[in-house]
């Protein structure tokens, strides 16, 4: 027999005929506050149950299904979440992860799609080929994180903190990324013949100092207003995209075709190795 208790009162939430939590069906159930810290809870059924402000910190959650579940403000810190199941197929199936602290979580391959993550503290975490497509994590702290082969498709990343992250070969297509931090981000690739994709993506405002750009993927993509002060777009693919009034200064655009994009009043005087037209006008 297990009793689950509150982390804090220690009132008993449910008492349940197992002998072990791993594979349980906790579908449904009341579990608010509830202390599952360091726990075995792989492939650990929690489909639409109220996880709301619940200790899972250190927990093994691999393969664990949250569909429908309500996780806000519960604690996920340094949690094994690789191939959980927290997305589906459209947003009523996704779990509510508000407020949630996932520092230094493993979400490595995870279904996160239409999940709910806003204001979330992922730091450190490790997102490697999860599945992040039209996810919100506006304003959430992504900083350190490591998400290589990740897909970010139509994610709202709008003012999160991405400073230090690790996107090599993500595709962040129609990303909204408005006043983002990617300040040394890397986002080239890891391969000499891959790239990571931020076609249509909107950047506008955002803050991308220092970051490693080479031979993106950035046609059709909104960098007005942005700060690329300093980043390396050397062979990036940049047909269509929007530099308009952005901060250039350092930045290396060598083999970049410049043709078609948007430039008028930004200071490509102090830009390296950009090879600008004779037509463009209207630049600083």
């Amino acid at each position: 027999m297990i009793e689950i208790r509150h982390k804090e009162s220690g009132e008993i939430l449910e008492v349940l005929e197992l002998t072990e939590l791993r594979g349980a069906d906790l579908r449904d159930m009341r579990l608010k506050g509830a202390q599952l810290s360091g726990l075995d809870l792989s492939g650990t059924h929690f489909e639409y149950a109220d996880l709301v402000g619940a200790d899972l910190s250190r927990s093994n959650l691999r393969g664990a299904y949250f569909a429908g579940a309500h996780l806000n403000d519960a604690n996920l810190s340094g949690a094994n979440l690789s191939e959980a199941k927290l997305g589906g197929e459209r947003r009523a199936l996704a779990a509510m992860m508000s407020g949630c602290n996932l520092a230094g979580a493993k979400l490595d391959r995870a279904d996160l799609r239409f999940v709910e993550l806003r204001r979330s503290n992922l730091n450190g975490a490790s997102l490697n080929f999860a599945d992040l497509r039209d996810a919100d994590l506006c304003g959430s702290d992504l900083t350190g994180i490591t998400a290589q082969r990740t897909l970010f498709i139509k994610t709202n990343l709008r003012d999160a903190d991405m400073t230090r992250a690790d996107l090599r070969d993500s595709h962040l297509n129609e990303a909204n990324m408005i006043k983002v931090v990617l300040q040394h981000a890397q986002m080239e690739s890891a391969s000499s013949t891959g790239f990571t994709v931020i076609n249509l993506a909107n950047l506008e405002g955002a803050d991308l100092r220092g970051a490693a750009m080479r031979n993106i993927s950035a046609e059709d993509t909104n960098m007005r207003h942005a700060d690329l002060s300093g980043a390396d777009l050397s062979h990036a693919v940049m047909g269509g995209a929007i530099l308009r009034s952005a901060n250039v200064a350092g930045a290396n655009f060598a083999g970049v075709e410049l043709a078609t994009v948007t430039m008028e009043f930004a200071n490509f005087s102090q830009a390296l190795n950009a090879k600008i037209p004779s037509y463009k006008t209207n630049l600083r």
